[in-house]
C-alpha cells in the first residue's frame, strides 16, 4: 500500500502525551497515529452503516409508532 505524508497541527500537550504513550509501548508516534486514524475510520464507517440500515428499515415501514415509544419510555421512567 502506498503511503503519503500528512501533517497537521496538534496541541503540544497532546504531542507530549502521544510521545509518552508511544515510548511506553515501544512504538513510534507514526504507528500510534495510524492506529488512531484507523480506529476513527472504522467507527465512522460502522456508524454510517447503522444509519443506512435504519433508513432502510424505516423506508420498509419497520418502525414503532410514536405513542408506543412514549408508552415504553414512561414505563422505563417509572421503574426508577
Amino acid at each position: 500500500m502506498e503511503k503519503q505524508t500528512v501533517s497537521f497541527r496538534l496541541a503540544s500537550d497532546k504531542v507530549a502525551a502521544l510521545d509518552a504513550l508511544a515510548g511506553s509501548m515501544d512504538r513510534d508516534r507514526t504507528y500510534l497515529l495510524g492506529e488512531a486514524v484507523q480506529a476513527y475510520l472504522d467507527t465512522q464507517q460502522w456508524h454510517l452503516e447503522q444509519i443506512r440500515a435504519g433508513v432502510e428499515e424505516a423506508n420498509a415501514g419497520h418502525v414503532i409508532e410514536h405513542r408506543k415509544v412514549k408508552a415504553l419510555a414512561a414505563k422505563w421512567r417509572s421503574r426508577k
